[in-house]
């Protein structure tokens, strides 16, 4: 049986490069040998692309340095990689590309529009979703005009922030009540991510949010809520999964709970009542078309005490 070869992508120009790397070893190891054939690039923080010689060497450490294969780039037409020097690179043929680079120049509809540029056929959202689903903001307003419940949002833009922080301070502090939630807009895997309980925590938060990204999403927090997730696969009929519930190991769902520490629990499924799994199950489905997605998603959501459900954010 002829075996489909697909060119698997990690690392990258991003904050969650590394997260990126832990994706590829992932699907690596998970995916049907039998029927799938690898071929392994790693993209440098730079946005160096090198080979992997076979060994899944490039999977090895935390970061893709390109101490370990020969240096190569898509071809402007065709389903191959080529060498510096735009000769054909052996064996590197390939039916589709998977590309697993988290956040910038990855997840935010750049790689996707090379490859179709490159006529590539790829793994995923488009272009469009791709970038909707990287900006909380712009996803927002898709979600809103949907008709999809969420917290209530500000966004602050990195220079307003920078230029008169008294004012913008003041403003959020009329609009919200402590704690918030302060993140980068254009940033996943909770990096950049602060829980601000007071004027100090939230002045730190913005400094932070705004080293990663020129806008800046304030968040409401719901103090007592579940946090729930739920996959979506499909084209022009998607379907939704089961709904799992996370249980934070720490005060919320930061970074290192969820790629350094083991505190942190996945329930699947979870303990819910029918209506809030299928009301998870129907909004998942409302957002993933709202933002015109395709392949698959991750939906996250909150569940209020009293049992409202909130879209979070959706991940493509």
């Amino acid at each position: 049986m002829n075996r489909t070869r697909v060119l698997i992508l990690f690392g990258g120009r991003s904050a969650e490069h590394e997260v990126s790397v832990v994706s590829a070893r992932s699907v690596c190891a998970a995916i049907d040998r039998e029927r799938y054939e690898v071929v392994l690039a790693g993209i440098t923080r730079e946005g160096r692309w090198f080979l992997d010689d076979g060994d899944e060497r490039l999977l090895s450490t935390s970061t893709v340095s390109g101490d370990d294969g020969p240096e190569v780039r898509l071809a402007g037409q065709g389903n191959h990689l080529v060498a510096e020097d735009g000769t054909l690179m052996p064996g590197t043929a390939f039916d589709v590309v998977f590309p697993l680079l988290h956040g910038p120049y990855g997840e935010d509809g750049t790689i996707q529009g090379l490859l179709e540029l490159a006529d590539v056929a790829y793994v995923g959202a488009g272009v469009a979703a791709s970038a909707a689903g990287m900006d909380k903001a712009l996803a927002r307003a898709v979600f809103q005009a949907a008709g999809l419940g969420q917290t209530d949002y500000r966004v602050v833009r990195r220079s307003e922030w920078r230029s008169t922080p008294a004012a913008v301070l003041n403003a959020l502090e009329q609009t919200f009540d402590y704690p918030l939630f302060v993140k980068p807009v254009n940033l996943g895997s909770s990096v950049g991510i602060t829980k601000a309980h007071a004027a100090g925590q939230l002045r730190t938060g913005l400094d932070l949010a705004a080293k990663f990204d020129s806008k800046i999403m304030v968040e409401a927090s719901v103090e007592g809520a579940r946090e729930l997730e739920c996959a979506v696969l499909g084209n022009e009929d998607p379907t939704a999964s089961g709904v799992g519930e996370i249980i934070p190991g720490a005060e919320f769902y930061d970074y290192n709970t969820k790629y350094i520490d083991d505190r942190s629990e996945l329930r699947i499924p979870a303990e819910l009542d029918e209506t809030v799994t299928e009301k998870v199950r129907e909004m998942a489905v409302r957002a993933f078309r709202a933002i015109d997605c395709r392949g698959l998603a991750r939906v996250d959501f909150l569940l209020r005490p009293g049992g409202e459900v909130l879209l979070n954010e959706i991940n493509t």
